[in-house]
């Protein structure tokens, strides 16, 4: 990751490091109204596939073992379909990744009991 991201602290926020990755909803904004539509694909296409490979696995664990992930993978998982939560999951990691690449730190684990 490392590699691909230039600088982490160019970005402003962890949605415009995940906008830029391209693993974020594209905004259709008139008249007052905003509207979430597909995610944007832009960015580096190896980067969104290996976050996206990394989003299958967990919801793959997800729908195997509940337990043994985020709960609100785990909710996401049954109302909503199988590549949606995919794409949920790996932009939820690539704002964990941000945040450890602009604050420093090492990851830790969360335990779920």
């Amino acid at each position: 990751m490392k590699a691909y991201v230039p600088d982490a602290t160019l970005f402003k926020s962890s949605r415009q490091f995940a906008s830029w990755l391209g693993l974020a909803p594209r905004a259709h904004n008139s008249g007052g109204k905003s509207r979430s539509g597909p995610i944007s694909k832009r960015g580096n296409p190896a980067l969104r596939a290996l976050l996206f490979i990394s989003g299958l696995t967990l919801v793959r664990q997800a729908k195997a073992k509940a337990h043994a992930v985020d709960a609100w993978l785990a909710r996401l998982v049954e109302r909503r379909p199988y590549k949606v939560a995919a794409i949920a999951a790996a932009n939820k990691i690539a704002r964990v990744v941000w945040a450890l690449l602009s604050k420093g730190g090492t990851y830790r684990t969360p335990t779920y009991a």
